[in-house]
Parts: C-alpha cells; structure tokens; sequence
C-alpha cells in the first residue's frame, strides 16, 4: 500500500493506495520506557503502575547502551505524574514520540512508498489524484467575507461563480466526486475554517476530509535562530493531503516532490511535512531512524550541556571562521565551497554525543546522516542534468544545513553542545587549512566565510583536487568574471556583501537590497535592473561602458518616484513583528497599531505590509488601504540602492 496519510486516534490508522484508496486502522496501545537509577526506593509507584496499568520489566537501547527499566502501557499524562513522584529523578523514553510514526518504524514502513521502494531512492512514483483550488479574495480581512468564485483546475480549468451557497455546494460536489488524495490552495490554512462554517451555516454535507474528521493544528509563535517566527494553525483533513501553497516553506522551496521526500524520510505525513520546518523534519528524521534501529528517544534531554569552566568555554565556543575581505572589485575570482561541510564533518569525524566520551563506537548521529548527506550528494548531482530533482535536492539541503545548528539545541533529541562545539572548531581547522595550502599553490585569498573560500589563481581544478585529497569533503566551484566585496559604515570589507558576474553570464547576489525581505518591491525592482545590466560586462574595463544606462535607470525610477507615478502597493515594506507592544517610537510600532485599529489580528511573528506615509512622524498604512506615501523617505532608500550598485562603476 502507498500510505499517504497517518492518523492516531487510539489506533493507528493508515490512508493509502492499493487498487484504489484503503484504509487500515490498526490496534497500537500507548507505551513509553522508564528507567529509575534506584527502583527499590520508588517500589510502591511501581506497584501502583503494575497495578493500574499493563507494566513490565525490561531492557531497552539509548544511544548511550542498554537501560533496565519497566515498559508502562499508557500515556504522557502518567509519565508527567511519574516525574512529579520521583522528584525528575526517572528517565523517560518515547513518551512523545508520535505513535502512528512509531508505529510506521516499528514495522518497517514509511509514507509516499510502498514495500519495494527504498526510502533515500529519488526515483519514486506518485499515484496520487490531485486538484487545485483558488479562492478570490484575501481570507485575512477582518469582518465575514464572501465567497463567490474559485478557479479549479482538474486536469482541465474551470471556475465556479454565482452566490455563495451555489459555489460552495458546487466546490464540495465536485470535491466528492473527484475525489483527490491531493488539494492544493494558496492561503488554504486560513480558506479551510471559514469554508466548514459556511457549509455547516447551509446545512452542506463538508467533503474536504474523506472522514469527516479534521485535526486542529493550533497557531504559535515561538523563537527561531535569533527572530520570533509564527505558524499559522491549520485544520488538517484526514484521508487527504492539504498544501497551503502560500504559507508552506517547503513547498515553496522544494514543490510537491520536496514535500512527499520530506515525509519518506521522516516518517510523517504529507500533511505534517508540508507545515513543519526542516529543523522539526530533520528531528522527526532522527526520530524515525532512532526507532526503526530499536533505540529509545529521550523525553527530557538531561546531557545538553555539563559544567565546564570558563577557559573551557572560550577555547571551544569560537562559532565559523571567516576573513574578512578587502573592499574592491576583483577579476578572475574563483569561489570554492564544501559540500554540506557540517554535516560532512558530523559523518567523516563520527560526531554524536555519545562519542564525545567515547570516539571509538560508531555515532549515531553520523550514522542517521550518512544516508541522507549521500542523497544529497547524489541529488545535487542529477539536478546539473534534470531540474525535476531540484525539489527534493533543495529539501535535503536544508534537512542537512539545520542538522548541525539542532546538535546545539537544548531541546533536540539527539543533540549536545559539545558536538556543535566540535563542528565549528573543526570546520574552523579546515578553513585554515584550505587557506594555506591556497597560498602553498601560489593562489591569492581574498576572502573566506565558514565553508567557503575566494581564490584568485590557476589552475583552479588543480586547487580543487588539492582539498577534496585533504580534508576529504567534496567542493563545488563557482568562476566569477569580476567580484565586488562592499565595504561597512567604517571602510572596511562586509563579511557577507557582495555582487559578481559568474563565468555563465549570470550574476550571483548577495546581502544587497534586492536581497532583503524588507526591500519596498519598487525599490528592488531598480536594483535588480541594474544587475541585469551589469551581468553584460565581463570586466571592469567594460563596466565603464555600460555606465551611462545605469545611470539611466537610477534617473527614471527617481523621476518616477518624484511624480509619484508608481504603484503604491510596490512602496510596501513586508517584516515580522517581534511584539505587539514597543517601548519607542518606530514604523513597526505604529504599522502595527494600524493593523489592530482595522480590527486585523496580529501575534508576534506575523509579517506585516505597511507603507510609510511620513518617516518624520513615522505615520504609517496597512498595506492594503495605503493611500499615499512619503517620497522623500523612498528616494533615500532607492539612493542607499544605488549606491551599492555604483560601487563597482567608481
């Protein structure tokens, strides 16, 4: 069967293709793993269970080697009563670890495949019925709003329009007897609600989940890499996958293909990979292989970091190398980067936290990873011949960019600050490495960033040889016709600006405006016609020609933006909101008064668009009912644009 969907509700219940849509609901009783360093002290809690619950001594495996224990039949509430009697003085493994996902790895399945298949195989068939939905109208506003057409498209287009009930009825009709295991639709986490209200409003049989039955996936904010991030919630129906288009990250960066890879290898349904951050699937991963290899996962981490010293501490916590570059614009420059360098080092350096102490066993952790790393490895290689791996190369990419920064987190499973300290330091050692025999080969450095190192010399295959010989990670080469490193505010090189023409004739860009997701789009727009300007000169020589129509360019965007002849809606500034209150005065303050005033409900991690109506006093609008805005405030900011660009025509 081609499962494509997972459901635990007291059984697990399991949606796939086998001559047709089947479901399977399986018995599966609840069960976790406690381990008491003294049992005799705590002999009447374990009575009790034996008593109250099925409970039986045993042994199990962690990372760390094999526990004695008693597996108790029951669910987390016990096990959050069993730390409360023990004073947290027990271990508890698979407490919250999901059981149709435990189950899948228990019986050696997996989701979007069938027994034949091999997981890490990019080849593999979709059998699924699809549809894809477009609703009219933005569902964020506040107030009911009316749904009276929707765009389908079924294999062939067609548009649903007339009064709200006739479309809705229509929708959920055709949705019966079409019957997709897939739906696709922007903005689909927030249009699901409000279509089941309507339905149940005209008494309309809701078709959207084959069940019936839909589970509630509720909104949060929560703290990420040094930013507030929000999730939207989600009613999620059972016996079909649902992509909201619009919000997934993972579709966006890796499309239907990325998503079913995702969930392959997670163990998780389609419904779940599609909302989850490839830091939570590259976690659900190490989960999932934990469990198919019969070792235990850990409720509460208790080796996250021990007590060190201060000297300890500043010898180890360093982070990446980086030199930091001449500001200037360089010709015949060639880029070399590692290939997934950190998860390369976890798997060639056998790297877990069970290792750390012990260097000789095999690491879990590089173990996990060295399948995955060689898919990538394997992806990223067809994807030069084939696009249609791009998808599933991009979600391994960044599967394996989040693994290292979760060995570092407290909260991760299978992770520990020592092993992250031993990443950096030893990704430090080989940027060093790669540096001097850079200049051993008479090569001129000109800058270095964590995994990569810019070069000007030849020959570069030759160079490139040299290092995968002596560090043993493989590289990729990118030769750039002229680079420019931009300078900071005091003069000197920004370690991550820069701009160049790649020996393709395209042009590579980083940490510019046109770059950033808080760039007005009017303002990118020119920056982006610059580059393509600059993308036809191979040299600095014939940059001076093409001068004069960049300088054309700069001209009509300001006259433009002087007549104020432009779309307003291009003028919007798009962040995320830290917090809902601010102590000073600053756009983000009053943009998002203005949202409430509208009646627009806000958390902290949601995006806003607003446009700036009078920097001075900081009046802002909501994107939406912007009605003017502040010339002078965006013709600085298209000059701060220029300027970046201009740095290479001085």
């Amino acid at each position: 069967m081609w499962i494509f969907d997972t459901y635990y509700k007291g059984c697990v219940e399991l949606w796939g293709r086998e001559r047709g849509i089947t479901k399977d609901s399986v018995a599966y009783p609840q069960s976790f793993y406690m381990h008491l360093p003294d049992p005799p002290a705590h002999r009447e809690m374990i009575e009790a269970l034996e008593s109250r619950f099925r409970a039986e001594e045993c042994s199990f495996k962690t990372i760390f080697g094999t526990f004695q224990g008693h597996r108790i039949y029951a669910g987390r509430k016990v096990a959050e009563k069993i730390e409360i009697q023990t004073r947290h003085q027990v271990e508890l493994y698979n407490v919250d670890v999901r059981q149709d996902q435990r189950y899948l790895a228990e019986h050696n399945l997996f989701p979007c495949g069938d027994g034949d298949d091999s997981r890490f195989s990019p080849d593999f068939a979709v059998p699924l019925t699809s549809l894809k939905l477009q609703l009219c109208g933005d569902p964020s506003l506040p107030g009911d709003i009316s749904i009276r057409r929707i765009e389908i498209q079924n294999g062939r287009k067609r548009r649903l329009e007339g009064a709200e009930r006739v479309v809705l009825c229509d929708l959920l009709d055709l949705i019966k007897s079409h019957d997709p295991d897939l739906i696709m639709c922007p903005h689909a986490d927030t249009w699901i609600p409000i279509i089941l209200r309507k339905a149940k409003r005209y008494s309309l049989e809701c078709t959207i989940s084959r069940s019936g039955f839909f589970k509630p996936m509720a909104s949060r904010s929560y703290w990420s890499y040094g930013k507030v991030s929000h999730k939207e919630g989600a009613l999620i129906p059972e016996g079909r996958i649902l992509i909201d288009t619009a919000r997934s990250f993972v579709y966006a960066e890796s499309g239907l293909k990325g998503i079913l890879m995702a969930s392959r290898l997670s163990g998780l349904s389609p419904n779940l990979t599609a909302r989850f951050t490839p830091g939570t699937l590259i976690c659900s991963y190490e989960v999932f292989e934990a469990l198919r290899r019969g070792i235990a996962v850990p409720f509460r981490k208790r080796d996250a970091e021990g007590h060190r010293n201060i000297s300890e501490l500043r010898a180890c916590d360093k982070g990446g190398m980086i030199f930091q570059p001449e500001p200037g614009v360089y010709e015949a420059v060639h880029q070399i980067d590692f290939t997934s360098l950190y998860p390369s080092i976890i798997v060639k350096y056998n790297l877990s936290p069970e290792t750390i102490q012990d260097p000789e066993q095999k690491g879990f952790l590089s173990t996990v990873l060295t399948p995955l790393l060689n898919l990538r490895i394997e992806t990223k290689r067809r994807k030069k011949i084939n696009p249609d791996y791009a998808g599933i190369d991009s979600i391994l990419k960044w599967m394996l960019v989040t693994c290292f920064g979760y060995t570092g987190y407290r909260n991760a499973k299978f992770g520990q600050i020592q092993v992250y300290e031993r990443i950096t330091g030893i990704s430090r050692e080989l940027l060093m490495q790669i540096k001097e025999l850079a200049e051993g080969m008479n090569f001129q450095v000109l800058h270095g960033i964590v995994d990569c190192l810019w070069v000007i010399g030849e020959p570069i295959a030759g160079f490139k040889e040299a290092v995968e010989k002596e560090t043993g990670i493989l590289t990729e080469v990118d030769s750039y016709d002229w680079i420019v490193f931009l300078p900071m505010a005091d003069g000197f090189g920004a370690y991550n600006r820069y701009f160049g023409r790649l020996s393709t004739g395209k042009m590579k860009i980083r940490g510019v405006m046109a770059r950033k997701g808080d760039t007005p789009e009017y303002v990118r727009k020119m920056q982006q016609e610059l580059f393509e300007i600059m993308a036809g000169a191979r040299s600095q020589e014939e940059m001076s020609r093409i001068e004069p129509q960049a300088r054309e360019v700069r001209r009509r965007y300001v006259e433009e933006l002087a007549g104020a002849d432009v779309d307003i809606r291009e003028m919007a500034i798009h962040r995320r909101v830290s917090r809902l209150s601010y102590s000073r005065r600053c756009a983000e303050a009053f943009a998002v008064a203005a949202h409430q005033k509208q009646g627009i409900s806000l958390a902290p991690g949601m995006e806003i668009g607003y446009v700036v109506k009078d920097a001075k006093r900081w009046e802002v609008e909501p994107e939406r009912t912007a009605s003017e805005f502040d010339i002078d405030y965006y013709r600085k900011l298209l000059e701060k644009a220029w300027e970046e660009v201009a740095y290479v025509l001085m």
